[in-house]
Order: structure tokens, then sequence, then C-alpha cells
């Protein structure tokens, strides 16, 4: 990952609403009160974003600009279903972040 593009997830995950999210995804059951199955099917693991507003208290535009920011990072996977987009966890890209982290963080062994 170039350092550019860690920045980027940094500066996303700078944010305490943004970094609840990202913690939130990681159990999306306890979001997702009735979930069509086509959600479940076709993207498990997918929140609507009007349920990732009411858990935060913040406007569906704040929300919507910060799912927006964190997918383009990469940390999240969004899907569109007639009026409604959904969102998840991108755990490969997570994964890979945070393996280059933590590699660059740690000294060279001599």
């Amino acid at each position: 990952m170039k350092n550019e593009d860690m920045l980027a997830v940094l500066k996303a995950l700078s944010n305490e609403t943004r970094l609840n999210i990202l913690c939130w995804l990681r159990e999306p059951e306890k979001m997702n009160e009735n979930l069509p199955n086509v959600i479940k099917e076709e993207f498990p693991g997918g929140v609507c974003v009007g349920s990732i507003q009411e858990k935060s208290g913040l406007t569906q535009s704040v929300i919507s600009s910060y799912l927006s920011s964190m997918q383009k990072t990469g940390l999240l996977e969004s899907r569109r279903y007639g009026q409604w987009t959904y969102y998840r966890r991108n755990e490969e890209a997570i994964a890979a972040f945070l393996e280059d982290f933590a590699n660059g963080l740690q000294a060279k062994k001599k």
C-alpha cells in the first residue's frame, strides 16, 4: 500500500464517528432488524445507511459523506438496491491495511 493510501485510511479513521461505524459494521446483525432477503443473499453483512445514521444520531447527509469517504479509501463496500444503499466492511482491504501499517512501523532487523 502506498503511503498516500495509508494516510487516507488513517485520516478516515481519525474521526470518532467513522471509526465507530467501522466497529459497528463488525457485527451487522445487531444493526439489521428487517433486512430484505435479496440483501442477505447478494450482499451479506450489508447495513442500510438509515440504520447507520440512526445509530450515530447524525444527519443522513453527514453519514453519507462519511460512508463515501470510507468507501473511497477501500474500507467499505456498497450496493444500491432500489432507493436504499447498503454498506459493509471490506475485510480484505482492512487486513491489508493493518498488515502494511504494522510492517511499516516495525524496526528493520539487523
